[in-house]
């Protein structure tokens, strides 16, 4: 007759089974991290090249690849507001060699698209939040208003005849317009372009109104009075521009959230991996010459840890929601 090993046996050799294989994956993601990079890492850009996010994934990339002596490169991936670029690295292999530096669009856009090929909180894993990113809300040298009463005085003297541009569809340039088109009840018409600094460029030519743009990108043509600024977003005035109100000083409320710069990698990518990228990026944002180098593009630095860039990215999704439904904005 056939015997069987007692029960309690055969589940003491299942747990030690269990156990053991535990700790061979620990010890295989801990080979992992620490052979990791051993090649060449592409930091995707989603946007054009010469914004905000540009400009400071190639200050990542540049201290990056010194401090770690491999080969860091930036793949500008523009188009559909950032959703092209998003899905390309959420899409990726999961081994911390595609990187991905988005905006706010990227949890914004959820409450904007009734379909995106990707999910930010399932397919995607917070590494640190690099920086906020300011927005000013600006206008040609060529346009004569001075303020935003004027600005809004002016559509209203002539609805759908003035046009507004952003730096995407489903961003905070887009959210922001929108947002003083629902509080002023203007009619301006939304011009989407394929980042910053293709908007800057229609900007300078006097082809678009006015735009909620990036400090950054706005920065060196606001020095050279090329583009004029009429208010900021945000709770606080800029310290680089002192003089210049907030929306909400002004009279008009839903603005106080602010756009930044993250750095994300698929959702599958090992966790000591994730935890070695996040402290070597924090450590750069957080330097005496990351931070300066940041703040020289008008970004405020942030470089935390991805716990802590987790619960941001929650709570900016709810703010942006309400931002989202009191605007009436829908991806276009």
């Amino acid at each position: 007759m056939k015997t069987h090993p007692p029960i309690n046996a055969m589940r003491g050799v299942t747990l030690a089974a269990i156990v053991a294989l535990g700790a061979v994956s620990s010890q295989a993601s801990a080979q992992t991290a620490q052979s990791y990079p051993d090649r060449r890492i592409t930091f995707v850009v989603p946007y054009a090249p010469g914004g905000a996010t540009d400009v400071a994934a190639r200050l990542l990339a540049q201290k990056l690849q010194e401090s770690w002596k491999q080969t860091v490169t930036v793949d500008n991936k523009p188009g559909a507001g950032g959703v092209i670029g998003n899905d390309f690295a959420a899409k990726a292999p999961a081994d911390g060699y595609t990187v991905l530096v988005a905006i706010t669009q990227i949890i914004q856009a959820p409450s904007l698209m009734s379909k995106l090929p990707y999910d930010a909180f399932k397919d995607l894993a917070p590494v640190t939040q690099v920086a906020i990113s300011p927005i000013v809300l600006v206008v040609p040298e060529a346009q004569p208003m001075k303020s935003v009463k004027e600005l809004v005085d002016l559509a209203k003297s002539s609805p759908g005849k003035y046009p507004y541009g952003t730096f995407g569809n489903a961003t905070t340039s887009h959210l922001y317009g929108e947002l003083l088109k629902k509080n002023t009840g203007i009619d301006m018409t939304h011009v989407p372009y394929r980042g910053a600094a293709p908007l800057l460029n229609d900007l300078l030519g006097n082809q678009v109104t006015a735009a909620f743009l990036d400090f950054t990108t706005a920065g060196p043509q606001l020095e050279a009075g090329k583009i004029r600024p009429l208010a900021v977003g945000g709770e606080k005035r800029k310290p680089k521009l002192p003089n210049v109100q907030t929306m909400a000083e002004l009279g008009y409320p839903g603005f106080e959230a602010e756009g930044w710069v993250g750095i994300f990698v698929p959702a599958a990518t090992p966790k000591d991996v994730v935890n070695k990228l996040s402290a070597e990026l924090g450590r750069i944002i957080n330097s005496p010459e990351g931070t300066a180098g940041l703040q020289a593009v008008n970004l405020v630095p942030v470089g935390d840890s991805p716990e802590s860039f987790e619960k941001s990215l929650r709570r900016d999704f709810d703010r942006w929601a309400a931002v989202a439904k009191t605007a009436g904005v829908k991806g276009e």
